[in-house]
């Protein structure tokens, strides 16, 4: 079966029709999602250290940690799918 731009792959469920657009997926690993997740959970967190007195004030310090946890998270996120990245890479190199 040969995909061409004009002819999308049809699913048919039920009385629904899907069309399917051949398109690959923009990040494979997920490297560069998690760095930008991480990204902005530290903007977060500098963007609202400035207001530190007033959140305290609002009892919303809570805010601060939320964001300073997603950067630790998201940095062992990074690693993560950088190890994935390469165990599936090493994988491609010795089955080809």
């Amino acid at each position: 079966m040969e995909l061409r731009d004009d002819q999308p792959m049809r699913h048919e469920i039920g009385n629904r029709t899907y069309l399917i657009a051949p398109v690959e997926p923009l990040d494979v690993d997920g490297v560069r999602t998690v760095q930008v997740g991480t990204g902005l959970f530290l903007l977060g967190f500098l963007g609202l250290l400035p207001f530190w007195a007033r959140l305290e004030e609002a009892g919303r310090t809570w805010l601060l940690w939320m964001c300073l946890t997603g950067v630790g998270l998201g940095l062992l996120g990074i690693e993560y799918c950088k190890r994935r990245r390469r165990y599936r890479t090493e994988l491609d190199t010795t089955d080809g």
